[in-house]
Formats: C-alpha cells, structure tokens, sequence
C-alpha cells in the first residue's frame, strides 16, 4: 500500500472558490482543525485558471460571486479571470491558506473506515505516484465538470475541415487568428463572450453559429451604485450594500420571469432592440422557452451588441449539416467558410470530481442518494459537496455551506463525536425529482442520471432559493432527527 502522508481532520479537494471559500471558513471558525487542500493543477484558481480563451470572464458580478467576508475592490463588477484570480490570490494570502496547499495532486479515490470513522483518500502525482491522506472529514469542492473531456457534439465531417478546431476548455497558447473567419459554434455565455473579445481583437470575422437562440440582457461591466457607496463608507459597509442590494435584485428578476414570463420577454426584447437597432431580427434572439429557464446571458457594456453593429460579428442561426473542407455546411443550404471552428457546444458533467467514493469498500452511486441540506447526501458520513446556484452566483452557496460544515465540526466536538451522517431508511425516502427539473439546459438534461435525487422540499433537496437556504442552514437544529452523531471508541492518530 502507498504510505500515509499526512492525517487531518478536514481534506478539501480543489483550490479554486469552493475549496479556498471552505478553508477560510475553517481557519476562522475552526482554529486548530488540523487541514490541506488539494488540487490537480499547479496553482489556484480551479476554473479561473483553466480556462484561457479571449475575454474570459464572469457572468455574474463580483459583489455576489466574491465572498460575504472578502469586499471586492475592482472598479469593474463584471470581471475578467486575471482579476478574480488576484482577488483569490490575495484571500489565500491573507488568511495563510499557502502553506495547507498541495498541488499537482490528483485525488483518485475515497473510502470511509467505518470502524476508523476516516476517509482514506489515494492521490496520484503527475508520475503517477500514488500517496494516502487520512481525513475525518471530505469536502468535494472540484466543480461540477469533467476536466479531461469536454461534451462533443460529434459534428460529422470534422476530419475533412483543414483548419483548425477548437474547445474553449483547451484554449491553445498564442493562437493566431489576426485577419481569419472564425466560426463559434454555441449560443451560451462562452460563445457571448468569445465572438466580441475575438473581433476586437484582430479577427477578420467572427461569426456565432446557434442552433437555438440564448436570451441575452446588457448591463454595465462596472456597478454605479457600488463605486459611489466606496466613496462615502467603509469598504466592508459599501460590499455588504452592494451585496445585499444584487442578491435582492437577482432573486426579484428569477421570480419574475417565473410568475410574468410574457412580461420579461417583453422587458428583454425591448432592451434588445434598443441595443441592436436596424440589426436586431427577432428569429436570432428569441429562443423557443421562457427566461430563466435557461441560465440568462450576460452581456457586459453590451459589447457583444457593438461587435454586430459594427460589422464585426454576426449571427446565424441554423443546423449543421456537416464540416467540410473549408467551413460548416448548414442544413439551410447556406454554407459558413471558416479559417478556425470554436465548439462553444458546452461542457460535460462529473460527480464528485470523478473520485471514486465509497463507504465501507461500497462505491457510492450518487444517483441512488438524495442531496441533504444543500451539501451531505443521505446514508454517507461525513462527506461534504458544494454544487452552486443555478439562478444565482455559485459563492453564495459556498458562504452558507461553508457557515453550516463549521457549525457542525464545533457542535461534534462538543459532544466528543467523530462521525455525522444524515440518515434515510429506504421506506422513508420521499418522491424524488430532477435537481434542474425547471432549467432545461442541454447539460443538466445530459447528465440527469449521474446526479444525486432532489426531493420536493428541504431537508433532502438543494435548493435554489438563496435567501431561504441562508436562513436553513443558519438556523435549522443539528439534532433535527435526521443527522446522526456517532462516537468510535478507537481513532488513528497522527
């Protein structure tokens, strides 16, 4: 067997916002607690550091998607990846979270010792040299893609196309598209963001090939109201007010388009219209479902819109027959001439960061467990996940995650126990439904049987609502009859 490289009482997998959110957590409210966090990768960041195509940014603003505890101080509140990573950089300085990173780690598998009541976690190094970390606690913070393999749409024909194809996951280094047709593929927040940054910056054309319209709405990279607040109060009192006011505001624009959808198509295609002029045609941007039922796109000081305008840019909307030797043959007829095809097409999902869980030497179907209080799964112990909001920025969900695993580590300790498991007997399970039941985004369909079941109301569910999970996870009891504490009269000590 590999050796025990190190024993703790908190592993978390991932160093980008979910992991480095967790371990803040911990090192305030948990001192002591003895924890590492790995990662895959050489430095931080998770997806901010993967990911390196043109103008990549956020799609939600920085006062909701930065932490409850950590302002955000750019002037722009729609931020692009160096500057989420210098805001990530500077929380893992701040709080001294380096010296618990390890990097270049892989985390293969997971096995909880029931006896032990610890998780034995295998890692692998990039020679493949496996290692053993032993852990009271689990938190999967690793995202909720797979890192090795984007979704492939199959497009027949792709081996004659004599240019060159590619995914946004796997962004070429210093890939030149000075003065060439460049063809992206996908109508989502990857492709909105690709097509303007693209043009602006030297391609000779860039077209967006969509086979369904996204809604789309504009607002401004930097937030008015928070720069003007920054300069009459304290830079906490300003975040907290910016942060409250955008949370409010999201959640109000989510139940609108569920309770008045006619009226914000009505709002959105207005906007539209003012934005695009003579240039807006209603077959481009008019997807056949109501907002929100897909994630809405955002596009910053509407540069998206500008890149149309000025010629730069255009939209088709179509089906793709086939790739051929010099572009995309569409089943219209109209064929596209490309230098460089992007396949904007989406990403894949994995669960649990494709770690191979088990309890016991059992693996863990995840499929066949129900999500609990937005963050444990039913029947297995001590395991912790982080899965964002759809309708919302994914931190907040980590802030309140983050609050509730602390919350239970110290009442464990109060008690002298090792062990919490959310306990469900089968004949109690309740109806199960889709966790995206509501959003019918061609990932979430994809993936419907990896994903954990959802009931219809908390505990065994994870929510989309905010504001209500916040108050949940802050005030519901520990010993609510369902979360069990176990004692084990034998641990491993470091």
């Amino acid at each position: 067997m590999s050796p025990v490289e190190e024993v703790l009482d908190f592993l978390i997998v991932g160093a980008g916002i979910s992991g480095i959110g967790m371990a803040v957590h911990l090192t305030r409210d948990c001192p002591g607690k003895r924890y590492a966090i790995l990662d895959r990768r050489d430095q931080l960041g998770g997806t901010w550091d993967l990911f390196r195509y043109p103008g990549i940014r956020s799609d939600s603003d920085m006062h909701t998607l930065g932490f409850s505890f950590a302002p955000w101080k750019h002037e722009k509140s729609i931020a692009d990846a160096p500057a989420i990573l210098e805001y990530l950089n500077s929380i893992t300085d701040e709080y001294g979270l380096r010296p618990n990173m390890r990097f270049g780690l892989k985390v293969v598998s997971a096995d909880w010792d029931s006896a032990a009541a610890r998780w034995t976690v295998v890692t692998e190094d990039k020679d493949g040299k496996q290692g053993r970390v032993l852990t009271r606690f689990l938190f999967l913070g690793a995202g909720y893609y797979d890192y090795d393999e984007p979704y492939d749409a199959n497009f027949p024909g792709r081996k004659d196309f004599k240019g060159q194809v590619i995914h946004p996951q796997f962004w070429p280094d210093n890939l030149d598209y000075q003065g060439k047709k460049v063809v992206v593929i996908g109508s989502g927040a990857t492709a909105v963001t690709i097509v303007p940054a693209m043009a602006k910056s030297g391609a000779g054309h860039v077209t967006m090939l969509q086979r369904t319209p996204t809604w789309m709405v504009s607002r401004p990279a930097k937030d008015r109201f928070a720069n003007t607040l920054r300069k009459f109060l304290p830079e906490k009192v300003a975040y907290a007010i910016t942060r409250a006011k955008n949370i409010f505001l999201q959640d109000l624009t989510f139940k609108r388009a569920r309770s008045a959808p006619d009226k914000v198509k009505d709002f959105l295609e207005k906007q539209l219209k003012e934005h695009l002029g003579p240039q807006y045609n209603a077959a481009d941007f008019t997807p056949p479902y109501n907002p929100w039922e897909q994630r809405l796109c955002l596009v910053p000081d509407a540069d998206f819109f500008e890149a149309i305008k000025a010629g730069q840019a255009s939209i088709v909307t179509d089906h793709i027959e086939k790739f051929d030797k010099t572009g995309i043959q569409l089943k219209s007829g109209q064929h596209l001439d490309a230098d460089i095809i992007v396949t904007a097409t989406g990403l894949k999902l994995a669960m649990a960061g494709k770690i191979a869980v088990a309890v016991d030497g059992a693996p863990v179907d995840f499929s066949q467990h129900y999500y609990y209080r937005n963050c444990m799964f039913s029947n297995v112990p001590n395991l912790i996940s982080v899965f964002g909001y759809v309708n919302a920025s994914w931190t907040l969900r980590v802030d309140i995650v983050g609050e509730f695993v602390t919350r239970l580590v110290k009442q464990l300790d109060a008690i002298h126990a090792q062990v919490a498991i959310p306990v469900l007997a089968k004949e109690d399970e309740p109806e199960a439904e889709d966790i995206f039941a509501d959003f019918s985004s061609g990932y979430f369909q994809r993936s419907k049987h990896i994903l954990p079941r959802n009931a219809p109301s908390l505990p065994w569910r994870i929510n989309q609502e905010y504001r209500k999970d916040r108050l949940d996870m802050r005030q519901a009891p520990l010993d609510d009859g369902i979360l069990q504490f176990r004692r084990v009269r034998e641990t491993v000590d470091a």
